[in-house]
Formats: structure tokens, sequence, C-alpha cells
């Protein structure tokens, strides 16, 4: 008897700061041959050599259709964006991006070719009429960037294609997200990553938002956790197929530097805000994450103190050589 393959996970954009880290969890559950890495660029040594690898563009249907049918791809995850500071600067080429990798993933599923689909939105879909205190799930969303743009019109087809064709695609909107294995992605909130970078090579960092900015957080490992978890959950369990809301903790540039300073009592910081302080003022300062914790049990384990000892600790080697 011909025994049946296991089904594949693909991964779009798994060289990107959520990407790499995604495709070592999901390798490490599933082993690493199931789970197939792409991007439009070759990746790190570690992506190359632990599992499969394959060079696609998100945004050429025929290429992700391909690597679908050689691997048995069951679920993709769709990780490829140009993300909110990058995306100002070229509005249409973020739009194209954004837009029609999705597209092209949920026809994918539309057809019947995958199964399942991940793809992440972002506070970004908020603006300045949004609460800004405890963002609920549901709630007014006027997106002042390309980026935010972009995601809330996602979110939109999303549910679409899960209402009128069935398609299990499944959503989250990340805050900012801090790692110590992936550099800044172009992002709004990557200050919460460089500060650590730059404690500990130079003491002092300027900051490009201002002091008293507070915006929602989360260590990357509390986000991969939340990625897999909503994956895991029983499709009569997801009651959101827009996206859901989830919140890590809430801090300020201030309150970050304090944290460091327990570590490192001479690091000074200033600050020099430029046009992201226009994007991060449209942003919420808390999100309410009820909606995910009652369907799918999410729940955020990292504080503060806890990402900054972590971040110290691995980035330190670095700049000890």
């Amino acid at each position: 008897m011909r025994k049946t393959m296991k089904r594949g996970i693909l991964i779009l954009g798994a060289c990107g700061q959520i990407g790499t880290e995604l495709t070592q969890a999901l390798r490490k559950r599933f082993g690493n041959e199931r789970v197939v890495a792409s991007d439009i660029r070759k990746g790190s040594g570690q992506l190359l050599n632990d599992g499969p690898f394959e060079i696609v563009d998100a945004m050429d249907y025929a290429s992700i259709e391909d690597v679908v049918f050689r691997y048995n791809v069951d679920t993709v995850y769709l990780m490829a964006a140009m993300l909110s500071a990058v995306a100002e600067k070229f509005p249409e080429k973020a739009w194209n991006l954004n837009m029609n990798s999705l597209f092209n993933v949920l026809n994918l599923a539309k057809e019947g070719k995958i199964t399942r689909v991940f793809w992440p939105s972002s506070i970004a879909v908020f603006g300045p009429s949004t609460p800004s205190i405890d963002t609920p799930q549901v709630t007014v969303m006027e997106p002042t960037t390309v980026y935010g743009i972009s995601k809330q019109t996602g979110e939109r087809w999303c549910e679409y294609y899960n209402k009128r064709f069935g398609v299990d695609v499944r959503s989250i909107r990340y805050p900012g997200l801090i790692s110590h294995t992936t550099e800044p992605g172009g992002g709004t909130t990557d200050y919460a990553v460089e500060i650590y970078h730059r404690a500990l090579k130079h003491g002092n960092y300027r900051c490009f938002l201002n002091g008293g900015t507070t915006l929602p957080m989360m260590f990357m490992t509390d986000a991969i956790r939340a990625t897999i978890g909503i994956m895991d959950a029983d499709p009569d369990n997801i009651t959101i197929r827009s996206s859901y809301n989830l919140a890590g903790i809430s801090f300020d540039p201030e309150e970050i530097t304090a944290s460091i300073q327990k570590h490192i009592p001479d690091f000074e910081i200033s600050y020099e805000p430029d046009f992201r302080q226009e994007i991060a003022d449209t942003w919420p300062q808390s999100i309410d994450d009820s909606t995910a914790q009652k369907d799918w049990g999410w729940k955020n384990k990292f504080s503060l103190d806890d990402i900054t000892q972590v971040m110290l600790k691995n980035l330190k080697p670095r700049y000890e050589e």
C-alpha cells in the first residue's frame, strides 16, 4: 500500500522578522521536512540548512501554486508584507505586495488547493478616531497609513472569503513586536528593538518617538505562541474571521529606558521624533483582547522586565566580541 505523505506547511516571507522565528517553531513541532520556508531572496544558513527552502515571489500565483503541489502543502502562513514606515515611502509597491499576495493565497484556498490560511493584520488598522484605551474588538477603524489601509482591506477580504467561499482563514492583529533573533523590519515600533542594541553597543539611544508615546507591544515568543495557538484552535471556536485583537503589554520609551537602566545604570536616551511619530499618534495605547482569550485561550506571558532581561542576555555576546 502506498504511504500517504504528510501534508506540508508553507511560510511565505520566512526571512522576515516574524517569519524566521515562526519557521523555526513550526519545524521544531512538526519536523523540518514538513515546513517549507520561502522568500523572494535566500534566507539565513539556518533556514536553508534545517529544511526545505524555496525562492518564491508572494505576488506570483503560479510560483506559490508550484510549491504547494510539489510539497503537498495544506497550510500557508502569509508573512510577506511591507511594514508601516517603509510603506509610507513606497505606497504603491506596499499596496501591491500586501494585497496581491493575500489574494493569491485566498484564491488557492478557494480553489481547494490548500485547506488553511494564516494572515497577519496589525494595530495599524486603527486610526485617530479609534478609542485609544482598551481598543475593543469591533470599533471604528479609519487608518491613516498605507500599511493600515492595506491591512484593514485585507481583513474585509478574509472575512468575505470565509463567508462566501468557506475559506478557513485565521488572523490576529499584531501589536509592536520585540525580538533578538532578527533585525528590525521597517516598522514604527522598531525603536523597542533598536534601543536594546544601542544600549549595549553605545550606552545611549536617540529615539524617533517622543518619550511618552505609549503603544501596545509584545515579545516575539508570545507572538509566535499566539500564531500557532489560533491555528490549533477548533474552527468552530473561531468567531472572528477578519482579525482578532491581540494584546501583550503597553509601555512608552521612558518606561523601557527605566527597565534597561536596572541592568545598565548609565544608559541614556534622547528624543528626536521623525515622521514615525505621526504614525504612532494614530495608534491605540492599549488593546482589549478578551475575545481571543474567550475563543481560543490566548494569554500573554512576558512582562516588560522579562523582555528586557531576555533581550540583553541574548544580544550581549554580539557586542563583547
